[in-house]
């Protein structure tokens, strides 16, 4: 099954709190990915040092090859046991994905994680395994087929709005129910985790009432994007790069006046500056037969870094930047790298451009190689794969 498998999560802290209760580990392995989202009983410092040990642990024993009886014991021998509610200090949830859709849990008093399928919740039966404190771990298997979406949740998202909006919080039947309407509008793990938490923060009115998780795990069709910023340091390169661009097995984007006349020569085609958009923050995009974005160079690229760094920034109160739905060249850029890529082909030109070294500048407009590092550290952050090559 030739499927990409887009994990997101995000996470907000109990009001009042700087640490978050909850962890979450993603490891990416030749096979798969393995997820574990722990939860630390309590909240603050403690309970963030305990999530993350159980996280740790379990993520890196399971990379190892380790079974899970042999993790779990690990787990329970190295966490304390609440000496008054008789609780382990952490549940945890569990997902290995194998690249083939295959999917294997295991679950200790976390919220039953919630599939989706065709818009539809789909129930995976559980069997129960070893115990813990007299609470049974429950294992599943099952597979993930394309457009199949798993999300899974700590405490605080089902006790959302309790006491406040709802009187028992939000419900773990209620969650289930958005995220049949919600999934098959979102294209992204990234969008369906950030509308969950929003909707959670809504529900807290602003102060949350304990620490709040989700993570999304989507199979979807794998997504191209080759994007190509910079002229080449040696203009005997120019017809080679618009080559590989054009070799391309998805969208094309290209960053950058010089950029943009270097193909627009070398595939014959004209370059029309596009006028109908016009913002004050962001020069207008233009357009080149055969490719699907063309917008100037750093400054765009600049202002897309910002849009996307908020974008990944849960913990930002007010979003005012990260609209990606707008019409200007630095929003439709960031669009296309969260939505429409699962990873990126970045072609960078070396080329040192006299404009950007104008000391009377921002820093941003200086340092072409800085913005690109941005880039490629956020789109890392969003789980996408990165190929690199500087001309």
């Amino acid at each position: 099954m030739s499927c990409f498998i887009d994990v997101a999560f995000d996470s907000i802290n109990k009001y009042g709190e700087e640490l978050c209760g909850d962890n979450v580990e993603v490891i990416r392995t030749e096979d798969g990915v393995i997820v574990v989202l722990a939860d630390g009983l309590g909240s603050g410092v403690k309970a963030n040092i305990l999530a993350t040990l159980t996280a740790k642990i379990a993520a890196t024993m399971l990379m190892e090859g380790a079974s899970i009886d042999e993790t779990v014991d690990t787990i329970v021998h190295t966490l304390p046991v609440c000496s008054v509610r008789k609780l382990a200090y952490s549940t945890f949830t569990i997902i290995k994905v194998d690249n083939d859709g295959n999917v294997y849990t295991v679950e200790y008093d976390n919220p039953p994680f919630i599939l989706v399928r065709k818009n539809k919740y789909y129930d995976v039966k559980r069997r129960n395994s070893i115990k813990i404190n007299d609470r049974a771990i429950k294992e599943s298997n099952f597979k993930l087929k394309q457009g199949d979406t798993l999300t899974v949740v700590s405490d605080g998202a089902i006790h959302a709005g309790v006491g406040a909006v709802l009187n028992l919080g939000w419900q773990w039947e209620n969650v289930r129910d958005h995220l049949t309407r919600v999934v098959g509008k979102e294209k992204c793990s990234k969008n369906i985790t950030k509308n969950l938490i929003e909707v959670c923060k809504n529900l807290y009115m602003g102060k949350p009432g304990d620490d709040t998780t989700v993570v999304t795990i989507k199979m979807r069709e794998p997504e191209e994007i080759d994007m190509f910023t910079g002229p080449p340091k040696d203009s005997k390169n120019d017809a080679w790069i618009v080559k590989k661009l054009m070799e391309g097995k998805g969208k094309k984007i290209v960053c950058g006046g010089t950029a943009a006349n270097i193909v627009a020569r070398e595939l014959k085609e004209e370059l029309v500056v596009d006028m109908d958009i016009i913002s004050p923050d962001v020069p207008p995009t233009a357009k080149i037969k055969g490719i699907d974005l063309v917008t100037e160079g750093v400054l765009t690229l600049s202002k897309a870094v910002e849009k996307i760094k908020e974008y990944v920034d849960t913990s930002i109160e007010e979003n005012p930047i990260y609209n990606l739905n707008a019409k200007d060249g630095a929003s439709k850029l960031a669009k296309m790298l969260i939505e429409d890529c699962t990873k990126l082909n970045l072609w960078v030109g070396k080329a040192v451009n006299p404009a950007h070294q104008n000391p009377d500048l921002p820093i941003d407009l200086s340092i072409k190689l800085k913005v690109v590092d941005e880039l490629i550290d956020l789109m890392k952050k969003l789980g996408k794969q990165i190929n690199l090559t500087y001309i």
